[in-house]
């Protein structure tokens, strides 16, 4: 039977390479919980600063259907100001040292500093998320490859205090495409192996509400990348823009683009509210499995 939105190369069966498990990405898309540690996140800052409460929020997570837990200590969100590595180490730390042992699924950190990785693999930590593509350090990609950890690479133009500046493309889907087989490129020749890479067109990184549109309605053209994808659209902006809603009313919007995401192709969905996409993707997996 064939799975939702297959359509040749871009359903292609796909193995996540962790450090401690495989983690094969066929049939519905796994489900990346958000778990952001941050007082300035454009949805949840300030509500997960204690460290006990990130760590019950985390349980909660996975108790809803979490695949992964993507865990941060320093906000991305437009504008955004920058964090020392040390103020970001101070967030973190404690909550994977209590999330180390007590949590089932893979962790993954979501930062650009090479010292706040080192620190987050020495805690368990599987998979390195990273919104510069391994360009803020050239020393990341050699620990990614010496750990034998997992990596995103995500497209981004500048940094996220000034990513909104320039918006301009000639064709939005083939410059983040090329953008993104570049950076593959340079993880494999670090020594990063092809079957631990994981690309993302970096939906509101320096994009426009219909760039964003435009790369969620040809996102199949990703497959050619030969890599999984992973997609985060959850609350985003240009759901705002859209439906006119602010953040804390675009859960309905959030969950359409992320089927939407599904369905071309997307094998992992980075979201806040995990249970609700758990659910519909599962029906999109379903209602696939259904198909002649």
């Amino acid at each position: 039977m064939r799975s939702a939105g297959s359509s040749g190369s871009s359903r292609r069966p796909f193995e996540l390479k962790l450090r401690s498990r495989v983690m094969a990405l066929e049939g519905r898309a796994r489900v990346m919980g958000v778990l952001n540690i941050t007082p300035d996140s454009f949805s949840d800052g300030g509500r997960y600063l204690d460290p006990a409460e990130a760590e019950r929020r985390a349980l909660r997570l996975e108790s809803e259907g979490a695949d992964l837990l993507d865990v941060g200590g320093e906000s991305t969100r437009p504008g955004a100001r920058p964090v020392s590595a040390r103020e970001e180490l101070r967030r973190v730390l404690p909550v994977l040292k209590r999330l180390k042992g007590r949590i089932g699924v893979p962790l993954s950190i979501d930062t650009t500093k090479y010292d706040v990785a080192s620190a987050a693999f020495d805690h368990g930590v599987e998979i390195l998320n990273d919104i510069t593509a391994l360009g803020s350090d050239r020393r990341i990609a050699r620990l990614v490859a010496r750990m034998g950890a997992a990596v995103v690479l995500m497209h981004m133009r500048g940094r996220p205090k000034t990513m909104q500046l320039d918006t301009r493309y000639t064709d939005v889907v083939r410059e983040v495409r090329d953008h993104l087989r570049g950076a593959a490129h340079r993880a494999l020749e670090a020594g990063i192996g092809t079957g631990r890479i994981v690309l993302d067109p970096g939906f509101g990184f320096g994009k426009d509400a219909s760039q964003n549109l435009e790369l969620l309605s040809r996102l199949e053209e990703f497959a050619t990348l030969g890599h999984p994808l992973l997609v985060g659209v959850s609350r985003k902006s240009f759901i705002g823009h859209l439906l006119g809603e602010p953040v804390d009313r675009r859960l309905h919007g959030s969950i359409g683009a992320a089927v939407v995401a599904a369905i071309k192709g997307a094998r992992i969905v980075r979201v806040h509210d995990v249970l609700a996409h758990r659910q519909a993707l599962a029906l999109v997996e379903a209602a696939g499995e259904r198909r002649p």
